[in-house]
């Protein structure tokens, strides 16, 4: 009596050169869309210039080594480059993979289309960091600005935001049906957020009720923690509370209504 062995191949799993592959295929993606490249990193340079002209005694120190414009344009562009890349672009890549079937097909594959939301996200990062470099670059040179004087919680924040715009990104993404609707939804979050947290002037000039609706949403949040990291002071609870509940939630929403197809 013969006994016979069952041998399983052992599922193959995409490794390294695989994710290296991918990530370089969506960084072409994006690097053929002109609007979605230009935009992140043009916008948030115009306003760093227009505040740059527009703000009174922009030299002057609110604290030691602290300027007015470090003080309120950096945080404010910083923000910018992390939402208009997290908010508009990322979703309108998503919708456009998920309308192509590109998503389906890759779910019958080794390679799963959560794999093309990490690539994306990858590459989104990668854009942040140059966005940022570009705008920190303009400011040292043309407006005399000045690093965080506590740069460690900088960090922090800039993670914490990242978190929490990829959170909003993940429900446009979600609830938007076509790339289309994707860019408009998210050109409304975007702009509804950023004109609360202060992207056309300092939040201080809005009216309280609209300064305390800001404060709590991640963009206006994100500008007060990194105005915090700027004076070396602690990041109030209330900016974590609000970067990190966004993120929550817009993984919450994400997992509940984002579809593959």
């Amino acid at each position: 009596m013969s006994e016979t062995a069952d041998i399983r191949r052992p599922a193959w799993r995409p490794g390294a050169a695989a994710w290296l592959r991918l990530i370089q295929a969506e960084a072409k993606m994006v690097i053929r869309d002109y609007a979605g490249l230009i935009v992140p990193l043009g916008l948030p340079l115009l306003i760093l210039v227009m505040q740059g002209i527009s703000i009174e005694e922009r030299g002057q120190e609110i604290a030691e080594g602290v300027t007015v414009f470090s003080y309120y344009a950096l945080p404010v562009v910083i923000s910018m480059v992390v939402a208009t890349i997290a908010v508009i672009n990322m979703p309108s890549f998503l919708a456009t993979y998920r309308k192509t079937k590109l998503l389906r097909r890759l779910a019958v594959t080794p390679a799963s289309p959560a794999m093309v939301l990490v690539a994306q996200m990858v590459v989104s990062f990668i854009q942040v960091v140059l966005g940022i470099g570009l705008a920190f670059a303009v400011a040292l040179i043309f407006f005399d600005a000045a690093l965080p004087l506590a740069p460690l919680t900088a960090a922090g924040v800039l993670l914490a935001c990242c978190a929490a715009m990829y959170g909003l990104g993940m429900i446009v993404a979600s609830i938007a049906p076509t790339p289309n609707s994707s860019v408009a939804i998210g050109l409304i979050a975007f702009f509804g957020i950023a004109a609360l947290g202060g992207m056309f002037g300092p939040a201080d000039n809005l009216p309280e009720v609209l300064q305390t609706v800001g404060s709590w949403l991640p963009f206006g949040a994100s500008v007060e923690a990194f105005q915090s990291a700027w004076l070396g002071e602690a990041v109030e609870f209330q900016n974590w509370v609000v970067l990190g509940g966004s993120a929550v939630m817009g993984a919450g929403v994400a997992g509940a209504l984002f579809r593959w197809e």
